[in-house]
């Protein structure tokens, strides 16, 4: 204890950071719900992660338990443990929640208002009941709207996560509204790309005249580069607004023709059959 410590400050030390809870196989397997045999069944099919090694004794923690916990939620949704087992490597390759959500955000705030939402695998499951595959969940952690932080998954956005829920529960597989993300992120980038060469050529051209090249911009360059972004944001998005709402208008419009053609045609068939009939 340092000479200026008190008693009391190192006690209240240990109580705000606790050691970190270990148990032994038996004690997880109790407090888990299963067997000991079952334990050492999941640990060989490596559905959980090797415990501590301390001599001969294995000491296992919060998140072999977490893990357990997963599993049996899992099979109590109909899961086989080969499923599991798909999910859960799908699981712990998934790309780390910082790299998904990283913005440098040094220069610029981030034009984004989405919010991330938490949810444990038993949440994810309850959002997608059957359709959570392990297809499905590689395919969410490839285009970025799922990353894996600890034993939780991260959505990238609640707008996302709540409109992908309501087309499910509409009876679109989750497969084909993933597919329809994907392709939607491909169109966005490419937009993304139009804007951001207009901002580079005719919003920061000028910013090259009063900086030098191998020089970063200094605060009152920063502040002045960050204020023209800043009100370029309400323009890009009322344009991709006005064009996709017209785009999608027209869309439907067409669509909604060619059903009603069709539909017309069956019926005028089915008439003509009737009639001949008679």
């Amino acid at each position: 204890m340092a000479a200026n410590e008190k008693p009391e400050d190192a006690r209240t030390e240990a109580a705000a950071h606790p050691p970190a809870r270990e148990l032994r196989m038996a004690d997880l397997a109790r407090e888990a719900g299963i067997t000991v045999r079952t334990l050492r069944f999941y640990r060989e099919r490596k559905l959980i992660p090797p415990p501590r090694r301390e001599g001969r004794i294995a000491w296992y923690n919060e998140h072999h338990l977490a893990r357990l916990r997963t599993i049996g939620a899992l099979l109590e949704r109909g899961h086989t443990l080969g499923g599991i087992a798909d999910l859960l490597s799908a699981f712990d390759t998934g790309r780390d929640v910082r790299e998904l959500l990283g913005l440098d955000d040094t220069l610029v705030a981030p034009w984004s208002e989405e919010t991330p939402v938490r949810l444990t695998p038993e949440e994810l499951a309850d959002h997608f009941s059957e359709d959570i595959t392990p297809e499905n969940l590689t395919t969410s952690l490839d285009i970025g709207y799922l990353a894996v932080d600890g034993d939780e998954f991260v959505h990238v956005s609640r707008r996302l996560l709540d409109t992908s829920t309501e087309l499910v529960d509409r009876g679109i597989p989750l497969a084909d509204v993933l597919e329809a993300g994907r392709q939607v992120r491909a169109h966005a980038d490419a937009l993304a790309v139009i804007f951001a060469r207009l901002i580079r050529t005719h919003l920061l051209s000028d910013a090259h005249t009063r900086t030098p090249a191998d020089e970063p911009p200094g605060p009152d360059e920063a502040d002045r580069i960050a204020e023209t972004i800043d009100r370029f944001r309400p323009l890009a998005k009322g344009v991709v607004d006005a064009e996709l709402s017209m785009a999608v208008d027209r869309r439907v419009r067409a669509e909604l023709a060619t059903w009603l053609r069709e539909h017309g045609q069956e019926q005028g068939q089915e008439q003509e059959g009737e009639g001949e009939g008679g």
